[in-house]
């Protein structure tokens, strides 16, 4: 990894951990009931990402057990449909395993 990927690759690892940061602190307002409208709306846009980004790390797991060999849970109704998740962005590239 370069100087610049290793920059990049930082940089979306402290963007992921300021936005949960975030999230707590607004889903603390939220509890104390003094969030406004707008601290509602950036709460629900947060969890979004939370979750595709739960998504993706499932993803990732599930496929790395499928290449070793290990038995992995997918959601599949043959071969070529891969896990519903990947249409919800579960998945940054299509069938990664078939490539």
């Amino acid at each position: 990894m370069n100087m610049q990927e290793e920059i990049e690759s930082r940089l979306q690892s402290l963007v992921g951990k300021v936005a949960m940061e975030k999230l707590d602190s607004i889903l603390s307002k939220i509890k104390d009931d003094t969030a406004t409208s707008i601290d509602r709306e950036h709460a629900a846009i947060l969890r979004e990402i939370q979750a595709l980004a739960k998504n993706r790390l499932s993803v990732e797991v599930n496929e790395s057990g499928f290449r070793r060999g290990d038995e992995v849970w997918v959601e599949r109704t043959s071969e070529s449909h891969f896990p519903h998740i990947r249409l919800h962005g579960g998945a940054l590239e299509d069938d990664p395993i078939l490539d």
